[in-house]
């Protein structure tokens, strides 16, 4: 009666279409829910995202809930998530997306979801690691577990806006490592990002993380932009 009541005196609006919000609806509407342009790359193996990665590092599985669309409903909860601290829109869309996975049987695919980290500096600063929204949200939708401090970023790089595949790749490698290679050995690893573009943040993770002798490396990113 109590939230009824605060609705009443400060309705809830959908982020995305700024209609009122129903009283089961959650941050979008249900119409923009099932407007967000999914890839459905999980039900296809060899789906775009995951030739973009062949020839560069082994992977198990590569997904992609949605695909990022300028001045989009993705951009905008993106944006938000991101720059405006709404975590709860990461756990959200990672809980959507964690069961969209476990319906197509998936969720045994995989030991431990691991975030892709932010520099403990950045981190401060910010206060969050948006990924780590993303993978609670997994995690839950999965019934898998995560762990944010196993995969840890060494050194600060700059941003990785407007650079090219090769200049990405190059502000990225060797910043990442593990704290604790029992954690990692002989599991089947979710890496999880945000926004996946060249995919260079993710190649970078990945091979420290093959190289502490996981069993399976397999990636997923809320979206998918290029």
């Amino acid at each position: 009666m109590l939230s009824d009541f605060v609705d009443m005196l400060f309705p809830r609006s959908c982020l995305t279409c700024s209609s009122l919000l129903e009283k089961n609806e959650e941050i979008i509407c249900v119409q923009c829910r099932y407007a967000l342009p999914k890839t459905n790359f999980h039900l296809e193996e060899d789906n775009e995202l995951a030739r973009k990665f062949w020839g560069r590092i082994p992977l198990k599985h590569a997904f992609a809930y949605l695909r990022f669309v300028k001045t989009g409903k993705v951009q905008v909860l993106l944006h938000h998530l991101k720059y405006y601290g709404k975590q709860e829109i990461g756990e959200m869309l990672g809980r959507w997306y964690g069961n969209d996975l476990k319906k197509s049987q998936l969720a045994t695919q995989f030991d431990l979801i691991l975030p892709v980290p932010l520099h403990p500096s950045k981190l401060e600063k910010r206060g969050y690691n948006q990924c780590d929204s993303i993978a609670r949200g997994m995690a839950e939708g999965l019934s898998v577990a995560w762990d944010s401090g196993i995969l840890v970023r060494q050194k600060a790089n700059v941003s990785q806006t407007r650079k090219d595949r090769v200049e990405r790749w190059e502000n990225v490698a060797n910043i990442f490592y593990i704290t604790k290679p029992e954690k990692v050995k002989g599991k089947n690893i979710l890496l999880i990002d945000d926004v996946i573009t060249t995919g260079a943040t993710l190649e970078a993770c990945g091979l420290p993380l093959q190289n502490a002798g996981c069993q399976s490396l397999s990636i997923a990113g809320l979206a998918v932009a290029w």
